[in-house]
C-alpha cells in the first residue's frame, strides 16, 4: 500500500473528468470536440488531427484542412457519423464547423451532465478510497501494522479523498459557470 499509487489513481480520475468536460460543448469552438472523430485512412481509423490541420479562427468556427484533399468526404463523412451535434459544411478545399448559439435549455441540459460526471468522478474517488482501507484493514489483520499506524494511514486516506472530492466540486463549478454564461 502506499499513498502515492492512491493519489497517482485518484489523479487519474481528476484527468479523466477534465477530458470528458473538455469534450463538452459549451457553444465555444472547442477543438477537443473532435477527439473522437476518426476517418477512413488507407484503411486504418486515425485520428482526424493526424489527417487534417485544425484550426479556430473565430469563438463559434472550425475549420478542417485536410493535408490529402481526396479524403475531405470521408472527414465530413466521419463527423456526421460521429454525431457532435454540428453539420460540417465542405467548400471543396476545407471543412467548416459553425457552432450556433445555446439556447438556456440546453445550457441547463449540460449542466445536468456536468453534475452527472463530477458524481461519477467522486463515485471513482470513494472506490479507490474503498480499495485503501481495506487493504489498511488487511495490513492490520495480518499484524503488519499497529492500530495506530492503521489510524493515521485511514487519516491520511481519508485527508487525500476531501482534497480531490473538493477538487471535483472546483471544477465542475468551473466548467458549469462556463457553460452558464456563454
Amino acid at each position: 500500500m502506499s499513498i502515492e499509487n492512491m493519489s497517482e489513481r485518484m489523479e487519474k480520475v481528476i484527468d479523466n473528468l477534465e477530458t470528458n468536460y473538455s469534450e463538452v460543448r459549451a457553444g465555444r469552438a472547442n477543438p477537443a470536440i473532435l477527439n473522437k472523430v476518426s476517418v477512413e485512412y488507407y484503411g486504418a481509423p486515425t485520428p482526424i488531427n493526424q489527417v487534417a490541420s485544425i484550426s479556430v479562427p473565430e469563438a463559434r468556427l472550425i475549420v478542417i484542412q485536410p493535408w490529402d484533399r481526396s479524403i475531405l468526404s470521408q472527414i465530413e463523412k466521419a463527423i456526421e457519423k460521429a454525431d457532435i451535434g454540428i453539420h460540417p459544411v465542405s467548400d471543396g478545399q476545407v471543412i467548416r464547423l459553425s457552432f450556433p448559439e445555446l439556447t438556456e435549455e440546453r445550457r441547463k441540459e449540460l449542466a445536468k451532465d456536468i453534475k452527472k460526471m463530477a458524481e461519477e468522478a467522486k463515485v471513482a474517488i470513494r472506490n479507490v478510497r474503498r480499495d485503501e482501507m481495506d487493504e489498511a484493514k488487511e495490513l492490520l489483520k495480518n499484524k503488519e501494522i499497529s492500530e495506530d499506524e492503521e489510524k493515521s494511514l485511514e487519516d491520511k486516506i481519508q485527508k487525500a479523498t476531501d482534497k480531490y472530492v473538493a477538487k471535483i466540486d472546483e471544477i465542475s463549478e468551473k466548467k458549469e459557470k462556463d457553460i452558464m454564461s456563454v
